[in-house]
């Protein structure tokens, strides 16, 4: 028997109609009569599905969408069109069953109170979920030693760090161990030890319990260390949906090759394909895939080379080209 998916989503979208006000008194006035609206497409038929213990990274620029369909996921929003279901129920109507089962997590909304002691927070949460003293106990602990923050359970939330706020409000995001997760943004603004151990945790907790997690991010780094699959999203569309891998086969057509000399190259050695980086012992450029072999062969040529190294792109640097690429064919549609 097929899987049944954990999310699912068919033709999900989200219209926001904003009140376009006319300029001067004249304008105010014909506005209390006759209103002009814009529509903004937030989501626009939105059509994906995840399964049991995926980790998904949900990627695309600023305004593309990616919070309006984590909050239409989440009950937060009502979908315009299209549905959804999460764990087989309808997140627009809020079930209570639902409410227990999933839990979002946004970086930069703070879902603990500031003037308590983290560990009284997290009783509030406790009491609102109505965890039972010996699960909550357990939970606790186990999350406090993952997340090695033990020590800061008796420490007002305001007084932490922004990576131990971080901490705790994931804990208090899994107190009642949701079986879907959607993070909003976890690591932002946190430094870079403080992204590595977020980041560990939440692999492993992935890893222990099989827990659904859609994830966006602008770290690519939390993308490459954690989704072996993502999906795109721009302008409300999902336009890519499969593996880091694919994105890289799909929308490059070009590697990087560095080298090392142990020689300065003369001075009128013409590199091949495009230079990225250039001084007397070392040089970085980029090639189209089929020219590879070629522009190796000229660079060992060329000069006595110590080291010859063949890269793909950075996952960074495609995902950059592929919304900047995404933006441009928009501005174009938008001029037709």
């Amino acid at each position: 028997m097929p899987q049944q998916p954990v999310i699912q989503t068919r033709d999900l979208t989200k219209v926001f109609r904003t009140y376009r006000k006319e300029e001067g008194l004249s304008g105010a006035v014909r506005g209390l009569f006759h209103r002009h609206y814009t529509e903004t497409h937030a989501a626009s038929k939105v059509s994906f599905s995840v399964n049991e213990g995926e980790f998904v990274g949900f990627l695309g620029p600023n305004g593309a969408g990616k919070t309006t369909v984590l909050k239409m996921l989440s009950g937060l929003l009502q979908p315009s069109s299209g549905s959804a279901t999460v764990l087989g129920f309808n997140p627009s109507k809020r079930p209570t069953a639902l409410k227990r089962q999933f839990a979002l997590l946004m970086g930069q909304k703070n879902a603990l109170w500031w003037d308590l002691p983290a560990r009284e927070s997290l009783e509030l949460n406790r009491a609102i979920y109505g965890i039972e003293r010996k699960e909550f106990e357990t939970t606790v602990d186990e999350l406090t030693e993952l997340l090695d923050v033990r020590d800061k359970m008796g420490v007002m939330v305001r007084e932490l760090s922004l990576g131990e706020r971080m901490k705790m409000e994931l804990i208090a995001a899994l107190l009642h161990r949701p079986k879907v997760l959607f993070l909003d943004e976890p690591t932002i603004g946190l430094d870079v030890i403080s992204q590595k151990k977020v980041r560990e945790f939440l692999r492993e907790y992935n890893a222990r319990y099989k827990v659904v997690t859609l994830l966006t991010s602008h770290y690519m780094q939390d993308i490459e260390e954690l989704c072996e699959r993502v999906i795109l999203i721009d302008h409300g569309k999902l336009f890519f949906d499969g593996s880091l891998e694919e994105v890289v086969n799909r929308f490059t057509s070009t590697k990087i090759i560095e080298a090392d000399f142990s020689a300065p190259l003369p001075i009128d050695f013409i590199p091949p394909g495009i230079v990225l980086e250039r001084d007397p012992l070392q040089l970085k450029i980029e090639v189209s895939r089929a020219e590879v072999p070629r522009a190796c062969t000229a660079l060992l040529s060329g000069g006595l080379v110590s080291d010859l190294s063949v890269k793909e792109v950075p996952i960074e640097e495609v995902i950059r080209r592929v919304f900047g690429k995404q933006q441009d064919e928009h501005r174009l549609e938008s001029l037709v």
